[in-house]
C-alpha cells in the first residue's frame, strides 16, 4: 500500500518500526550496565575488605592515603586513555567536593575498622536517604499555604526516610557494645557527608565537568588530606607483609570508580543505580567468611529495610533529578 503525500494539512505520524536488532542490542546494553554495576559493587566491598584487614596494622589517615596515591595515579592515566583534560575553570568547586568527600571516606574508614563490615557498608549507603530527607526539607521550607500548595506532595518519599531511619535504629540497637555504637554513629555520619558530597558532584555535572576530572581531583584531596593526617596519627612500622593491604585498597576503589563509570556510561536506568546496593550483600558475605562477623536477626533486619528504603528513594528521587550522576564510594 503506497504511503499518503503530504498535502499541506495536519496528520497522524508514523509508527516507529523497532528492529529485532535494535531491541537485541539495546537490551544487550542494559545486561552490560547492570553487570559493570554489580562487577563495581563488588570492588568497593573488596576494597572494604581489604580495610579492615588493614586497619589492624595501620592507622585510617594512611588508609585514606594509600587509597588517594594509587587513584590519583590510576585515573591520571584513564584520564589521558580518554583524553580529558584534567584543567579545570571551577577549582574551588573541587576543593569543596574534595574537603567533604575526604571526611566521609575517612569516617567510612573508621566504621569499617571498628563495625561488622556488612553494617559499616550499610550506612555508607544511608546517603540516597539523606538527599531524599534534604529533599523532603527544602520541600516543607518552601511550603506556602498561601500558593494552595499540596505538603503532602513528598509524603512517599518522607516515608522512605522514616524507614531508612527505623533501619539505622535497628543496626545500632541499644545492646551493641559502647564502642560499637560511637562507631556507629560515625557510620552514620560518613553516610550524611556523602550525600552532601553527592550533591557537590551534581553541581559538578551541571556546569560541565567530566567524572573522570571530578573523582581525580577528589584522589589528590584524599593524598593530601592523608599526608595531613600522618602528621597527628603518626606513622605505623613498615612491614611488607602488612603492607600488602595498602595497594588494593586504592586499586579496588579505582576499579570500583571505573565500572561505575562505564555502568553509567549509556543513562542510568533504575535498574542499574539500584544494583549498587548489592555491594551490601556481597560485604556480607565477606563478613561472614572471612571475619565470621556476628551479627543477630535484628541488625539484618535493619540492614534490608535500609536498603529497600535506599532502593526506594532512588526511584523516587529519579523523578527529580532524572540525569543524576552516579554515588561514589
Amino acid at each position: 500500500r503506497p504511503l499518503p503525500k503530504p498535502d499541506g494539512r495536519r496528520h497522524a505520524a508514523l509508527p516507529r518500526v523497532v528492529s529485532r536488532q535494535a531491541q537485541f542490542h539495546e537490551q544487550l546494553n542494559t545486561f552490560m550496565q547492570a553487570l559493570w554495576m554489580l562487577l563495581g559493587a563488588f570492588f568497593f566491598a573488596a576494597m572494604g575488605v581489604c580495610v579492615k584487614f588493614g586497619s589492624a596494622y595501620f592507622n585510617s589517615a594512611e588508609l585514606v592515603f594509600y587509597r588517594g596515591v594509587v587513584g590519583f595515579v590510576f585515573l591520571g592515566l584513564m584520564a589521558r586513555h580518554q583524553n580529558i583534560s584534567l584543567r579545570t575553570q571551577y577549582p574551588w568547586m573541587h576543593v569543596t567536593r574534595a574537603a567533604i568527600g575526604v571526611t566521609s571516606l575517612s569516617a567510612w574508614f573508621y566504621a569499617i575498622a571498628k563495625l561488622p563490615l556488612a553494617t559499616a557498608m550499610t550506612l555508607n549507603y544511608m546517603s540516597s536517604v539523606w538527599v531524599a530527607a534534604f529533599i523532603v526539607g527544602g520541600s516543607l521550607l518552601h511550603w506556602n499555604p498561601k500558593k494552595k500548595q499540596n505538603p503532602l506532595t513528598q509524603g512517599p518519599l518522607a516515608l522512605t526516610v522514616l524507614a531508612g531511619f527505623a533501619g539505622v535504629i535497628m543496626v545500632l540497637r541499644p545492646s551493641m557494645a559502647q564502642d560499637q555504637i560511637f562507631a556507629g554513629l560515625v557510620g552514620l555520619m560518613s553516610g550524611l557527608v556523602a550525600a552532601f558530597a553527592y550533591m557537590q558532584v551534581m553541581a559538578l555535572g551541571r556546569v560541565g565537568e567530566p567524572e573522570t576530572r571530578t573523582v581525580f581531583f577528589f584522589a589528590i584531596g584524599t593524598t593530601l588530606a592523608g599526608l595531613v593526617g600522618m602528621g597527628f596519627a603518626g606513622v605505623s612500622a613498615w612491614d611488607w607483609g602488612h603492607a600488602v593491604w595498602l595497594i588494593p585498597v586504592g586499586l579496588f576503589a579505582s576499579l570500583g570508580q571505573l565500572c561505575l563509570t562505564r555502568a553509567y556510561s549509556q543513562g542510568a536506568t533504575l535498574v542499574v543505580a539500584n544494583l549498587q546496593y548489592s555491594g551490601i550483600v556481597f560485604s556480607a558475605l565477606f563478613g561472614l567468611f572471612l571475619f565470621e562477623d556476628d551479627i543477630p536477626l535484628v541488625g539484618w533486619l535493619g540492614m534490608a529495610l535500609i536498603i529497600i528504603s535506599g532502593m526506594t528513594a532512588t526511584l523516587l528521587r529519579a523523578r527529580t533529578a532524572p540525569k543524576a550522576p552516579a554515588e561514589e564510594h
